[in-house]
């Protein structure tokens, strides 16, 4: 009997199918003969790590500054080409008073990361802005790749043995339509492998380079921050204390109006005193 009869005789027993499917993956993850004799031969294959980079840096320049240095950024991204740079998300926030925040996300090449942002710090101080933070991370992705790499072979082995057994439509009924179901099956998990292996792939072949924008300068501490703060709040303290005033008149004419109004029906409705009888006489 042949593997192909033996795949679809064991796909209506869940015990004999999955012993299939143990014996393909372990055939489809062996070695192969070369990487066997270098082995033997005292050689080791290297792999090249699989690292996905985050670069994260941040500016603070003058809130009427900060668009125009986003759009620069952009421009300094768009004309790298879309094989090199892409933009991801920019934000930009409405300049309240000297404050203002921005941001812009992109997806730069690995090879390229750390030389485009020298040119975003360069730029930068170009606009009159400075870099308060810089930050870099990586994320090794080597085994979850090589993992799903080998589940993936597995897979599509199964699942070319189980379209043979539907080729040559040896079996029952039931057997073939128990074929078929695993055959989707299979389908399904190769599809999200091959999802997986190209997301990560994508996060090693372009690093993520989040930029951050902000205006106004830091708060320090010492004898006149305080007295800087207080001076700074008059206005708005001024602005609330009217605020409350004009609430506080508006509530209070209604009420006047009425309390008034009683007042002064009381007074002219109100009954009158008899005069006291005069005991001389």
């Amino acid at each position: 009997m042949s593997c192909a009869t033996l795949a679809l005789a064991s796909c209506g027993q869940q015990g004999e199918y999955s012993a299939v499917e143990e014996r393909l993956t372990t055939m489809d993850m062996a070695e192969p003969s070369a990487p066997a004799e270098d082995a033997a031969s005292g050689e080791i294959p290297v792999s090249i790590p699989q690292i996905a980079y985050v670069y994260e840096y941040g500016f603070r320049l003058a809130a009427n500054d900060m668009a125009p240095l986003q759009e620069r950024h952009v421009a300094l991204c768009e004309s790298m080409g879309p094989q090199q740079c892409r933009v991801l998300e920019m934000r930009s926030s409405g300049d309240e008073g000297d404050y203002a925040y921005g941001s812009l996300n992109l997806a730069v090449a690995a090879d390229k990361a750390r030389a485009f942002g020298a040119q975003l710090a360069a730029t930068a101080g170009e606009a009159g802005g400075e870099q308060v933070s810089s930050a870099i991370t990586g994320e090794d992705l080597s085994k979850q790749i090589v993992d799903t790499e080998a589940r993936l072979r597995a897979r599509t082995a199964l699942r070319d043995r189980l379209m043979e057994v539907l080729e040559t439509r040896r079996g029952t009924v039931a057997e073939l339509v128990e074929a078929e179901r695993a055959v989707a099956q299979v389908n399904e998990e190769i599809d999200q492998a091959r999802s997986w292996l190209a997301e990560m792939r994508g996060r090693v072949d372009f690093s993520r380079v989040n930029v951050q924008y902000q205006s106004g300068a830091p708060s320090g501490g010492g004898f006149t921050e305080p007295i800087r703060h207080a001076f700074g709040s008059v206005g708005s303290v001024l602005g609330n204390v009217i605020a409350a005033l004009i609430v506080l008149a508006t509530a209070a004419i209604p009420i006047g109006l009425v309390v008034w109004l009683g007042l002064l029906g009381w007074r002219r409705w109100r009954p009158k005193k008899n005069p006291a009888p005069d005991t001389e006489s």
